[in-house]
């Protein structure tokens, strides 16, 4: 048993001291804050559920959703624009000097009707032409030959209808009557041959 002096002896539990946490770990804890905000802000496309990576807003994904009817024909022309037409006439369509004319406001791509320029790119062109207020006298191979019916209506459509152009559009079954009509032809020749395309 132990007596009333050892009692008196023994350590008494050191009172607890406020403790407080050190300032580094709340500013650690507000920069993660102020991350994860900046990461989700640049992420998450606003919570919209529709958008997701790596698309940022709704505009920007609807941009790439795939598209139907004229919508479709439009961004099939304008892609193989780019890929075929845009090295000579510019992706702005205003052409560049020395190698292929405008064809922007161009007088040939806005006529009514689309019988003259579906033989250009099917047939090739060369010689005198005046295009926008301009002489030209270059050679143009018929870079459209290889296309399909619908690949080439495509990008006479897009042709037809941007930079301000508002002409009709080009369907596939008026190439294949086209090609057929044509079959066999040489080059055109100029505006002369141009002219001479019934409309």
């Amino acid at each position: 048993m132990m007596s009333d002096h050892s009692k008196d002896e023994m350590p008494k539990p050191e009172e607890s001291k406020n403790s407080t946490a050190p300032v580094w770990i709340f500013a650690l804890t507000l920069l993660l804050i102020y991350a994860c905000g900046d990461y989700f802000d640049r992420h998450s496309g606003w919570f919209d559920a529709q958008v997701y990576a790596p698309y940022k807003t709704s505009e920007q994904l609807e941009a790439y959703q795939p598209k139907s009817g004229a919508a479709a024909m439009f961004a099939e022309g304008q892609k193989t624009y780019g890929m075929i037409c845009a090295a000579c006439h510019g992706d702005d369509g205003l052409g560049k000097p020395g190698q292929a004319p405008p064809l922007a406001n161009s007088e040939w791509v806005n006529a009514d009707s689309f019988k003259r320029i579906e033989e250009i790119p099917q047939l090739g062109l060369g010689g005198e032409v005046h295009v926008a207020g301009q002489d030209w006298n270059l050679q143009m191979a018929p870079m459209g030959a290889a296309l399909s019916d619908s690949d080439l209506a495509s990008v006479l459509t897009y042709i037809r209808g941007s930079w301000g152009n508002k002409a009709s559009p080009v369907s596939a079954d008026d190439i294949k009557a086209m090609r057929a009509a044509v079959a066999g032809h040489a080059a055109i020749n100029g505006e002369t041959g141009l002219n001479a395309i019934k409309e």
